[in-house]
């Protein structure tokens, strides 16, 4: 499932083309996704100018200058790609390696501004889907954790979050109230990086231990963003191009392979039902 470099990377691709334009049609091509497209979709969306387009956790959120907002979620295999007809073959920014051409057949959602772009929601196993919320519903995310990558994510926020928790860190840090955005393979990826083991109990991990958590947590997202997001399976960017960090990481799906600073192999075990990868002699 994309995590929040990928969810980034995908917003990042789509904000030029979404952001201050109105949308001149929208074309659903079935009635749900993982859930049912909201009543009245396509009425509330057309005519409508998207004035931002924003990333809560692994969201993307496009708020409308009618007071309401489009929360989309990519699941596993979604993706959307971007048909400008001033540009026949969209550029890649950076050495990705290109995905596989989608199926037609599964393109759900269609969105057409008013300047021609035409954005396809693609999506083959149907586990994304899509939302809408108007001011009197509230805020959707209201318990969800701090974003990892602003000033409300700190060593402090995690040492309070973790006190007195008897589970693994690694399956604290997973628990979209502690933290937003976090998966399985960026939380694999900081707890190698912070030498902490995630078979740790979390309210057994130092104030000063967090701090480096934190730390490590924040380079590890900001590193996959610049690099275009990890590449797993069915993952694409906006413009059907893959990202590379999957080529960095350090113990993520590497099990049996030498670790990269003490050459012990890679273990994997099994947590909360996910593959944790790590180094248990440099992880304690």
């Amino acid at each position: 499932m994309p995590e929040l470099p990928e969810v980034e990377t995908v917003r990042r691709g789509l904000q030029p083309y979404l952001e201050g334009e109105e949308l001149a049609k929208v074309t659903l091509n079935r009635a749900d996704l993982r859930f049912p497209f909201p009543e009245r979709m396509v009425d509330r969306l057309e005519g409508a100018r998207i004035i931002s387009l924003s990333r809560r956790a692994k969201f993307l959120v496009a708020e409308t200058d009618r007071k309401e907002k489009l929360v989309m979620h990519l699941g596993m295999s979604g993706r959307f790609t971007i048909h400008d007809p001033d540009i026949p073959v969209q550029q890649n920014p950076g050495e990705f390696a290109h995905a596989q051409a989608t199926n037609p057949k599964h393109d759900h959602v269609e969105l057409l501004t008013g300047k021609g772009v035409r954005i396809v929601f693609n999506d083959p196993r149907r586990f994304g889907y899509m939302q809408m919320f108007g001011e009197a519903d509230g805020d959707p995310f209201s318990e969800v954790g701090p974003e990892p990558l602003s000033n409300a994510f700190s060593g402090e926020s995690l040492y309070e979050a973790f006190r007195g928790k008897k589970s693994p860190v690694k399956t604290a840090l997973l628990d979209q109230h502690v933290v937003a955005g976090l998966g399985n393979i960026y939380v694999c990826e900081a707890l190698f990086m912070a030498g902490i083991s995630p078979n740790r109990l979390a309210g057994n991990v130092s104030r000063k231990k967090c701090d480096v958590l934190a730390q490590c947590v924040s380079e590890v997202l900001e590193r996959a963003i610049q690099a275009g997001g990890s590449t797993l399976k069915d993952y694409a960017h906006t413009d059907g191009a893959l990202g590379y960090f999957q080529h960095s990481f350090k113990v993520y799906g590497r099990e049996g392979e030498a670790c990269s600073a003490c050459t012990k192999p890679v273990l994997r075990k099994v947590q909360s039902g996910r593959s944790t990868f790590f180094c248990s002699h440099c992880q304690r």
